[in-house]
Order: C-alpha cells, then sequence, then structure tokens
C-alpha cells in the first residue's frame, strides 16, 4: 500500500512544525478536478448579476476575515501581521474592481467587415489551475479567482504546499458566500492540496482548460511544457530582479531612498514586484547609499504577530540559507557590506536587513531572484549605462527610474525591456492595471482589462446580410 503524502506547514518564526496535511492522491487529484469542470457547466451559464453579487459580498466577507487571515500567513509565512491586513484589504478591492467593471472588460468587441453584423465575443473556457506561489498568499489568490470567475470559469486553487491553512481559509470563506447565495454548484471554486511532482496530473486532467503558475522559471518552463502538449491556455508569472534606477537629475533622492526601502523591505524582502537592482548614477552615488543606510537600519524586527513587527521572519529556511550564501559570496567578491550581512541568532528564520554597495552584474545579490531584506546598490556612469545594464538581466518583470528629463523619461518607456515600468516611484500592484513580464518572467497578464480575456474565448462571430 501506498504511503499516504503530507505536506508540512512550518512555523519560520520558531523554526516548528505548524501543521501537516494530507495530499491528494492521483484517484483524489481527479476527482477534485471532475468536480470543477462539472460547476463549470453551470457556472457559465449564470447572469453577469449573479456572479457581481457573489463577488462584492465575498469583497465582505474577505474584510470580516481579515484579521484570521492575516494571522494565518504571518504563521504559515511570516508576514508581518499589518501587512497582512493589508493584504487582504487589497485581495477585497479586487474583487470589488472586478465586480463593478467585469462587464465593460467582457464587452463584445464590434468590428467592420463585409458581413452585416461582425463582432467579437468573450466566453469563459471551462476550469482552471491556479499554481500559486508563496509571496502574497491571498492576494495572489484572488488575483486569480476574481477575473477568472467574473468570466464565467471555474477554479481550482493549488497553493504552496507550506501555505494550506491559507488555502482552506480562502476556500471555506468562498464556499460560505456561494452557500449564502445558492450558488448553482459551489464547487466553482476547489482546493487541490498536492505535492509538487503532481502539478502535471492536474494540468493534463480534461477539465482544465488553462492554467496560471506563479513560481520559479524553471518550473514554470515545464508546466507550460506540460499545458502545450496538452494544448492549454497558459499564463506565466516567474522570478524578477527588478531594476531600480536613480539618476542626477531625480527631483528627490529623499523620496526616492524611501521608495526603494519600502517595496525592497516589504513583506521581508520577499514581494514579488520589489525593486532589487538599484542602480544609482556617480554623481549623487555616495548621498544616496548614506540615505539607504540611515533608513534600513530603524525598521523593528520580531514576531511577525506583533503590530510594530515591521521585519519579519524569511518563509523558509532554505531561503535563509540561499540569502546567506549570495550575500557572503557578493562580500567575498568585494561588496561593501554598509550594514547586515548576517543571520539573526533567535528562534526562526531571521535574516538582518543588508545593505551592499559596489554591486555588480556577476554577483549573484544582482542578477539574480532575491528573495530577502537585501538591497543590492552597483553605481552607473550615465542614463545609457543604467538603461544597458537594467536590460543585461535575463529577467523581465518591471522597471522603475526616478529622473526629471522627458528625454529618459520616454527612452526608459520604450526601451526598458520589462512588462511594467514605473516613472518617480516603484512598482505595485493595482487591480485597474495588467501585471506581468517578459523574457524569463513569463508571458501573459493578470488584472486590468487584459487580465480577465486571457482565460476566454476571443470568439469570432460573423452574420451574413
Amino acid at each position: 500500500m501506498a504511503t499516504q503524502q503530507t505536506l508540512t506547514s512550518i512555523n519560520p518564526t520558531t523554526g516548528l512544525v505548524l501543521e501537516t496535511y494530507p495530499a491528494l492522491n492521483a484517484e483524489g487529484i481527479q476527482a477534485t478536478i471532475e468536480l470543477a469542470g462539472n460547476a463549470w457547466l453551470k457556472w457559465r451559464e449564470t447572469r453577469l448579476n449573479l456572479r457581481t453579487k457573489m463577488m462584492m459580498e465575498v469583497a465582505a466577507e474577505l474584510r470580516e476575515q481579515q484579521q484570521p487571515l492575516a494571522e494565518m500567513m504571518a504563521m504559515e509565512m511570516g508576514k508581518p501581521i499589518t501587512q497582512g491586513l493589508a493584504e487582504v484589504e487589497q485581495a477585497a478591492d479586487c474583487c470589488e474592481h472586478y465586480a463593478e467593471h467585469a462587464q465593460g472588460y467582457l464587452e463584445s468587441d464590434s468590428i467592420v467587415s463585409d458581413a452585416k453584423d461582425s463582432f467579437v465575443t468573450y466566453q469563459p473556457i471551462g476550469a482552471l489551475l491556479g499554481v500559486l506561489g508563496w509571496q502574497e498568499p491571498v492576494a495572489q489568490a484572488f488575483h486569480f479567482l476574481a477575473p477568472a470567475l467574473m468570466a464565467g470559469n471555474a477554479c481550482v486553487l493549488r497553493h504552496a504546499p507550506q501555505l494550506q491553512g491559507c488555502a482552506q481559509m480562502i476556500v471555506e470563506l468562498m464556499q460560505t458566500v456561494f452557500g449564502r447565495l445558492k450558488v448553482p454548484d459551489a464547487n466553482i471554486v476547489v482546493n487541490l492540496p498536492v505535492a509538487q511532482d503532481d502539478i502535471e496530473l492536474a494540468i493534463r486532467q480534461p477539465a482544465i482548460q488553462g492554467v496560471l503558475f506563479r513560481g520559479a522559471a524553471s518550473e514554470g518552463a515545464q508546466v507550460a511544457g506540460v499545458a502545450a502538449a496538452e494544448f492549454k491556455r497558459t499564463v506565466l508569472q516567474l522570478g524578477s530582479a527588478d531594476p531600480c534606477i536613480v539618476l542626477v537629475d531625480a527631483a528627490d533622492l529623499e523620496k526616492a531612498a524611501d521608495a526603494v526601502v519600502q517595496s525592497r523591505l516589504n513583506n521581508t524582502g520577499q514581494s514579488s514586484d520589489a525593486a532589487k537592482r538599484i542602480l544609482v548614477e556617480a554623481p549623487v552615488y555616495d548621498a544616496f547609499i548614506d540615505l539607504l543606510k540611515q533608513r534600513i537600519a530603524s525598521p523593528v524586527i520580531g514576531d511577525p504577530l506583533l503590530d510594530d513587527t515591521v521585519i519579519g521572519p524569511i518563509a523558509t529556511g532554505q531561503q535563509l540559507h540561499t540569502i546567506e550564501q549570495q550575500v557572503n559570496a557578493a562580500i567575498d567578491a568585494g561588496a561593501r557590506c554598509i550594514c547586515g550581512g548576517e543571520t539573526i541568532q533567535r528562534p526562526g528564520y531571521y535574516y538582518a536587513p543588508t545593505l551592499l554597495a559596489d554591486v555588480t552584474p556577476e554577483m549573484e545579490v544582482f542578477s539574480t531572484d532575491l528573495a530577502g531584506p537585501v538591497i543590492a546598490v552597483m553605481k552607473v556612469d550615465s542614463f545609457e549605462h543604467a538603461l544597458a545594464t537594467a536590460n543585461s538581466s535575463p529577467y523581465g518583470m518591471a522597471a522603475s527610474i526616478w529622473t526629471q528629463k522627458p528625454m529618459y523619461k520616454r527612452q526608459a518607456i520604450l526601451n526598458l525591456q520589462a512588462g511594467q515600468v514605473s516613472i518617480n516611484g516603484v512598482v505595485k500592484t493595482d487591480p485597474r492595471l495588467p501585471s506581468g513580464g517578459i523574457k524569463q518572467s513569463g508571458y501573459g497578464r493578470s488584472l486590468g482589462p487584459h487580465g480577465i480575456r486571457e482565460f476566454t474565448n476571443a470568439k469570432q462571430v460573423w452574420i451574413g446580410k
């Protein structure tokens, strides 16, 4: 008899096991996905006003469950409680946005042709598999769920193995709303607790018609290959090493420093859209290093369940080990450690907020997707040098630049190789705007009008005279 697989949640604050959960076997995977596929047959026929009411009530339920959801994130992946509360609010905002705007986003496009009438209509395609990462357990889930459900699809939610408490709470919250509204079949959202090795089996299930994947580029390539072999739609949101360029003509260096530190230290440096490679023009380099140093030394480090904590633990012991290796290697190769650069000696997986100066593109802290409270700064000679360095990365999720010159703004928008570009601000997630990358950061978009159409059939309709 085969051994029952389990998924283990470890509290990064203590390093101790929080809970274990049974993983589905092959039969369980098939049965669960079939439930979602069958539920979709009813959900696709529902009127948009029922979907709108449902999504508005989900937003209200999220706010009702805001505290316990934030506490679960703190316990399962170490997110400071105040940031977790903000994340749940972000998820609720996303639900309300699609409740209010889905009808407009899905409106048919009239196109003049030789027909009496011709147009494109956007129709749901079926059950979708969302393979989610661990950085934003609640927000990422609803960035997937809200547009997919409003478009008329069903959703199979596969959260990271260590986040099963969050996954169960999200699905139970949805089921509460479905029961209250007497949704035709509540299995339009199901939880799929499976090990990494079983994701391929899930993708190959006939009911699955599309896959959204968030994670490492190497894993995303495997997911894309399996989905392509099955002729299934994919959206990949993968790694990032987002550059932030600070030029000598930046109007307010203090504002730029505030934004960089806030972006990089939020979620203990583990946010997917954080500024990670800071490229500073030589004349303001030393001054900007000083501004970063002043700000990075002050955040309160501690238990993520406490309101005053700004920096919590790293999500996993393996990730902490990776940060240690990469920072030490950078220092050995010539980077200057301005502050931090060490593990904090206390229970759990804590790493000191770290500022590294004089990094080079060859160092892993600069060239890879480093998830941790480490700010890596490089001196550049000019805008052209900064642009070339920013584009040298294999990643292309997002980029930002601080400048007042219209020419540099135009050139940044035109030439930065990224899916998102921010001018005089750092990249942030907004449900009104599409998010996604290019190169090894993936393809496809979530959020905004583009996100809801990713998993629809853009059906051409031609009506003769």
